[in-house]
């Protein structure tokens, strides 16, 4: 066998492998003798069709598939034994020499390669990148304490409606007089006012006690939508868009949410048992929150100030682009060349950015301990539970969760993926010069504009 590379650029190479018959022969005759042993042809036992008619039903087959084996083979060993840095995936060239599987004994194979650039570049602290820090305001802070408060609030009985209540009680259809139909009866049915979408049909619950009668007007009340009228009469679709009858509300129950109340109970509910004593240092608490999770924001957006900022270091770097936008082409059925074609100078930006990072973390030796992996998968589970308003999770709990989600092929690298860029991001922190910025959330959200 003999494997060849010829340069084309600097990121563009063409790599040959010339199969010989002795690099394939001792698997073809392997191949062929197990299908000897399993073929089923008719006249024949199991095990006894004649070698030759094996040849001649599958030898071509097996041929081309045995010699496509063995180039696959030897085209990824030759990558990984001198170490080629490639872009994308080896393509069959565009000009390939023939092949015949009936007469050849030897075989030529040709691939196009992109090869990676060499990037050349230094940072120091001439290189300036902002680096905003987020206010945490005071209305950021209230509106987390209601938040908070609204979550983990309870429900009582009342006597008077309010707009936010749920109003249960039996509905009665009203007839006109003389019908001989049987009335519509619904009992247990639910409304809310805050939900009805006619003022007129809203302001009848509104003040309404329990044990009162009022009456209202699903079709009405919900401006003819289909799907509410059915759940509210538990009815079908098709039978509820035709009806539009009055019904007589009966109440029997009025419902309301009162949220938590700034007591101990809330603050241990929420951090635990007596670690936070006092309205004063809850705020603090969730001051300390907001500030890391905003801190989370800032770094973030570093990253996108970093690249803007460095990648201008790397401007004149060439790059495969055709190679590129045929090997996306081969890879991704949706896209078509007009996508390809305007989105390939973003994706060389991108591309870019990245063999930048990659560039740091072999020269400066950057690494993700499995402690850190924990802790990013920590991080990404407490952001999960605090979704839900949960921000007490134990400690094990957060460790079994993340212990399992490293465990995961897809998760662990998107962790690992998190976590690497944390690292390189704390490198850049410390090599380049910050120029900081203290900024509201408006205005920090104005950036993205």
């Amino acid at each position: 066998m003999h494997v060849d590379k010829e340069l084309i650029d600097s990121v563009n190479a063409k790599i040959s492998i010339t199969v010989l018959k002795a690099d394939y022969q001792d698997k073809v005759e392997k191949a062929l003798k197990n299908l000897k042993k399993k073929a089923n042809v008719p006249g024949f036992r199991p095990g006894h069709v004649p070698t030759g008619l094996i040849q001649k039903m599958y030898g071509k087959s097996v041929l081309a598939e045995e010699v496509q084996n063995t180039v696959s083979e030897a085209l990824y060993n030759y990558i990984k034994e001198t170490k080629l840095s490639l872009l994308g995936e080896p393509l069959p060239a565009l000009e390939q020499a023939e092949i015949n599987f009936d007469t050849q004994e030897d075989f030529t194979f040709d691939f196009d390669v992109a090869l990676s650039p060499e990037l050349e570049f230094s940072l120091n602290k001439k290189d300036v990148v902002p680096y905003y820090t987020i206010e945490v305001s005071d209305e950021m802070v209230e509106e987390q304490v209601k938040s908070m408060s609204s979550r983990n609030g309870s429900y009582e009985q009342v006597e008077v409606s309010e707009e936010k209540d749920v109003i249960k009680g039996d509905l009665i259809e009203i007839l006109a007089d003389g019908s001989s139909e049987e009335p519509l009866r619904v009992e247990d049915a639910v409304l809310m006012p805050a939900y009805v979408k006619n003022d007129a049909e809203k302001a009848k619950l509104l003040g309404v006690k329990v044990g009162d009668a009022v009456v209202v007007n699903p079709a009405l009340a919900y401006d003819g939508s289909e799907s509410e009228i059915a759940s509210l009469l538990k009815l079908p679709k098709e039978v509820a868009k035709d009806l539009s009858s009055d019904f007589r509300l009966e109440v029997k129950e009025i419902t309301r949410y009162k949220e938590g109340e700034l007591n101990q109970v809330l603050f241990d509910m929420i951090y635990g048992k007596d670690e936070v004593t006092s309205e004063e240092a809850f705020r603090a608490r969730i001051r300390t929150s907001l500030e890391g999770q905003l801190s989370a924001e800032s770094d973030y957006r570093f990253m996108v100030d970093a690249k803007n900022v460095l990648l201008k270091k790397v401007q004149d770097v060439a790059f495969p682009v055709e190679f590129l936008k045929r090997w996306i082409l081969m890879t991704k059925e949706d896209q078509t060349p007009e996508q390809v074609e305007q989105e390939m100078p973003q994706m060389i930006e991108d591309l870019k950015w990245h063999l930048m990072k990659e560039k740091l973390v072999a020269e400066k030796e950057l690494k993700v301990t499995e402690e850190a992996l924990l802790e990013t998968s920590k991080a990404v589970v407490r952001a999960q539970f605090a979704q839900y308003g949960m921000s007490n999770v134990p400690e094990d709990l957060l460790n079994s969760y993340a212990a399992d989600m490293l465990k995961k092929e897809d998760s662990r690298r998107n962790i690992i993926d998190q976590a690497m860029s944390t690292v390189v991001g704390n490198y850049l922190k410390e090599t380049v010069k910050l120029n900081a910025k203290s900024v509201s959330m408006e205005d920090f959200n104005k950036l993205y504009a």
